[in-house]
């Protein structure tokens, strides 16, 4: 399939007879729709999850958190936030190389932006439906080290350049067994596009009833292999959002704020904001890998899109919460490892990431490759579940 914009099928054939006498093509105009629809939506998470990181450290610590802002549960304490810091001074250090100092924050944003291109949030609902959807997801994802980076290195500060340093060691190490781990569900299901890989592990009720076997087993995290995956995939996913214990690029006690000391003010703020939008990107990359994407484990939503185009769209509807709850769930658990755990040294995070992480997403990539021709060979097929989707389109070729 050709790189396309899946907005490309409805919006243009819609927009098309408005535009005829317009400068613009319907192409051109669904795609700015669907970039300004992913825009809005990436700023959404973090301002949810910045006022959910208040409450759920305050209940963790046995405190309030925000109560006051917005109402009795604090909800405009985000927004407040907000208000707060663009009112703030944009402060440059004389010491600064400028230009770097100010493009760094845009970087980390835009590509933290560009990797929600290809995640597929429900069936057919991805901005750009690509065959190497995950390899092009990751590639954006490790653009984010180069804005802190140049956000280091052109503060003119020590702390800030030591805190760069730290980070870019840490997600460029953490990458490798993170992007191995993801490999294993593409290994399952014989193709990189995400849409497919979350296809692959959607059972109906039907099957449910012919073989007994319930259809969230499909899913690849259900799978033993793919269990551990998963835990090595989600570890590795967290130092890469620089979330504790492995916020080293941060550490306040010994780096002041690490590569974000000498920022202020709106710029700041990009940088937290890239960081909340990419732990649900990370959360919802491991919910379309491992969880079953939008499906809901019990044939459900594909009884509904049998039922009607009616009842199918409300199905899409539903399997876009379904998918978006699941990776709001993996983000809470960032955010309660993070209030749960100490920080650990820079030494030990290294030590975490080459001596138990890349051995064990090495094993888990072997592992996945072998265990189809183990299973053809015991069981004759490349799976022992009678549903299970692991490895039938490469057994078709």
């Amino acid at each position: 399939m050709n790189p396309m914009l899946l907005a490309d099928v409805t919006l243009e054939a819609l927009l098309t007879p408005y535009v005829n006498n317009l400068p613009i093509s319907a192409g051109t105009l669904s795609a700015l729709i669907h970039v300004a629809l992913l825009a809005g939506f990436f700023g959404l998470p973090a301002g949810i999850f910045i006022w959910a990181e208040r409450k759920v450290s305050a209940r963790i610590q046995d405190r309030l958190g925000p109560t006051r802002t917005g109402g009795k549960f604090g909800w405009l304490q985000s927004l407040a936030d907000g208000v707060k810091l663009v009112q703030k001074e944009d402060l440059v250090p004389k010491s600064a190389d400028s230009l770097l100092f100010r493009v760094a924050p845009y970087i980390v944003v835009a590509a933290s932006l560009s990797a929600y291109l290809v995640l597929p949030f429900t069936e057919n609902w991805s901005a750009l439906g690509l065959d190497v959807g995950l390899f092009f997801l990751l590639a954006l994802m490790a653009l984010e080290v180069l804005g802190v980076i140049f956000a280091g290195y052109s503060s003119g500060s020590k702390w800030a350049l030591y805190g760069s340093m730290r980070e870019s060691a840490q997600m460029v190490s953490y990458e490798i067994p993170m992007g191995m781990c993801a490999l294993v569900p593409i290994v399952f299901a014989g193709s990189l596009d995400l849409n497919h890989v979350v296809r692959s592990q959607i059972s109906t009720y039907a099957d449910f009833q012919a073989t007994g076997c319930p259809p969230f087993l499909n899913w690849y995290c259900f799978n033993l292999i793919g269990l551990v995956a998963f835990l090595c995939y989600f570890t590795c996913a967290t130092a890469s959002c620089k979330r504790a214990p492995f916020d080293l690029a941060e550490a306040e006690s010994e780096l002041v704020a690490g590569f974000l000391t000498e920022y202020s003010g709106m710029r700041w703020s990009f940088f937290f904001l890239a960081e909340y939008a990419s732990m649900f990107l990370v959360s919802g990359v491991a919910t379309a890998l491992f969880l079953g994407g939008w499906d809901d484990g019990f044939g459900i939503l594909t009884g509904l899109k049998a039922s009607g185009p009616a009842l199918g769209f409300v199905a899409t509807l539903l399997g876009a919460v379904i998918f978006m709850s699941k990776a709001s769930i993996l983000v809470c658990v960032q955010i309660w490892v993070r209030w749960t755990l100490p920080r650990i040294r820079i030494d030990q995070v290294m030590t975490a990431c080459l001596k138990y992480m890349v051995p064990i997403a090495c094993a888990v990539f072997l592992a996945a490759a072998v265990y189809p021709l183990v299973a053809a060979t015991a069981v004759g097929r490349p799976h022992l579940l009678p549903t299970s989707p692991i490895g039938e389109r490469a057994q078709q070729h």
